[in-house]
């Protein structure tokens, strides 16, 4: 395997052009998450790719159209990673709960639907205690360079975004593997919160920033 080189790497904000090849990687990187299986209710692994792509989508075309952050890591012109980071108090927060809820519907399902923003309220009631803060919903990397780094320097863009946002005090993620956590923790993230949805338990981890962009334990 190719290892990369540090002057090869860069992180930008993703163009409209980018998003079909984002939407990719995280399908690539999604596919296996129980919890999602459990929500989208399919009725066979083909349904499940079909829901899980319509939720991708829409995720992202949302992301775009409300000005959300979407992170990409590049090598050299290359997108081999993606993270979405949603202001828990941000516009996007109150559209979620007509257009992209019903834009869902029409193509996961009602039930599924439903499930979802259930999922979703469950957490920023979990962290308003918090503030305002950035909510990871979703973050990949390609499976040909995991194990290089680029989860870390991709989470590290992520979290240096609230730099350009007083409001903004810390990062919070909802996880439900082992290895998962361990990722975090490195980044010195703290389990707030143990949920469980349906017959997925998680937990909900947070990170306080400091306005200078480094880390503050809780």
């Amino acid at each position: 395997m190719k290892i990369v080189e540090a002057d090869q790497l860069s992180l930008k904000y993703l163009e409209p052009e980018e998003i079909n090849i984002a939407a990719s990687l995280l399908f690539q990187a999604y596919q296996s998450d129980e919890l999602l299986k459990q929500v989208l209710s399919a009725d066979s692994d083909d349904d499940f790719a079909k829901k899980l792509r319509a939720l991708i989508r829409e995720e992202l075309q949302t992301f775009s159209q409300s000005g959300q952050a979407m992170l990409g890591a590049f090598i050299d012109e290359q997108l081999v990673g993606v993270a979405c980071a949603i202001a828990t108090n941000g516009p996007l927060s109150a559209q979620r709960f007509w257009h992209w809820r019903l834009k869902l519907m029409l193509s996961a399902g009602y039930v599924q639907t439903k499930q979802l923003v259930a999922k979703e309220q469950a957490i920023r009631a979990a962290l308003e205690q918090y503030g305002e803060c950035f909510y990871l919903s979703l973050i990949a990397i390609h499976p040909n360079v995991q194990g290089q780094g680029l989860g870390h320097y991709l989470l590290n863009g992520v979290e240096q975004l609230h730099l350009a946002e007083e409001e903004i005090t810390g990062v919070a993620v909802f996880i439900t593997q082992t290895a998962q956590k361990a990722f975090f923790l490195k980044h010195q993230y703290e389990v707030i919160e143990q949920m469980t949805f349906g017959e997925v338990s998680g937990e909900l981890m947070y990170k306080k920033l400091d306005a200078d962009g480094s880390e503050n334990s809780l």
